[in-house]
């Protein structure tokens, strides 16, 4: 990961630095992850996945499945949890993620949320703490593709390890999403929306604090897959579709 500056004809990058880079390479394919957030304090989450390597999530001497957290200069921070701890890597924040696909600043609390994809089930929204354990592959809501158990789960609820404070049972596959904290349309205020790459949708939620409830679903006639949800600084939702001919739709509410 780095930052550059962008030419003001948009053709070109600039003075490109690199201030994060996973090591060692991978070999394989599936589970990336990969969000980034900028927390307003000075603080960079990236969100990463385990690579389908599942017992690496647990593993803090691997990146892989974990959630690192470094200031907007790339350094790692003091008080980052597993600096002083050996064998650890520094840049972990919380750790026993699968497959992060949604991350976002909660407006009203200050706090991350971050959603991730389960197996078969169990996709789930986390709000993930200093430290601590989210569970997987130990503790999960879902089974794996084949309709057997996971080999190491132990099962839904494990000591040590943080529930989710919500998790779907039948997979919407999760994706992208975004907190609505506009005046301009306020039948949206306190609604978190998220993405839906299976079910095909958008997924609305009503929050309460640190619960959520879901409300329904918007989008659904369009039969798209959904990679993202962001809110436009003029109020409107804009949604990003993941087809061969992709989309970006501006959204308002149905009168």
């Amino acid at each position: 990961m780095g930052y550059g500056r962008l030419s003001d004809d948009l053709s070109k990058v600039t003075d490109f630095r690199t201030v994060f880079r996973q090591m060692p390479k991978l070999s394989t394919g599936n589970h990336f992850g990969g969000r980034l957030v900028f927390d307003g304090k000075g603080y960079l989450f990236i969100a990463l996945g385990e690579n389908n390597q599942r017992p690496t999530a647990q593993d803090l001497d691997k990146l892989q499945g974990k959630l690192v957290r470094l200031t907007d200069q790339g350094e790692i921070p003091d008080d980052n949890p597993f600096i002083k701890e050996s064998g650890a890597r520094a840049e972990i924040w919380s750790y026993g993620i699968r497959n992060p696909q949604g991350m976002a600043m909660n407006p009203w609390s200050n706090a991350l949320w971050l959603n991730e994809h389960g197996p078969r089930g169990g996709d789930e929204i986390n709000i993930p703490q200093k430290g601590k354990n989210y569970g997987w592959p130990l503790a999960t809501w879902g089974i794996n593709y084949s309709g057997f158990k996971i080999p190491e789960a132990k099962g839904e609820i494990v000591a040590g390890t943080e529930q989710p404070v919500f998790y779907w049972k039948d997979s919407p596959a999760v994706s992208g999403m975004a907190f609505y904290n506009s005046d301009k349309f306020p039948q949206w205020q306190q609604k978190l929306f998220i993405g839906a790459l299976k079910d095909k949708d958008v997924i609305v939620m009503s929050v309460n604090g640190d619960k959520v409830t879901e409300d329904g679903r918007i989008l659904t006639d369009r039969g798209q897959r959904i990679r993202d949800v962001r809110t436009g600084p003029d109020g409107y939702l804009y949604v990003l579709t993941d087809e061969s001919s992709g989309e970006l739709l501006k959204v308002s509410p149905r009168n």
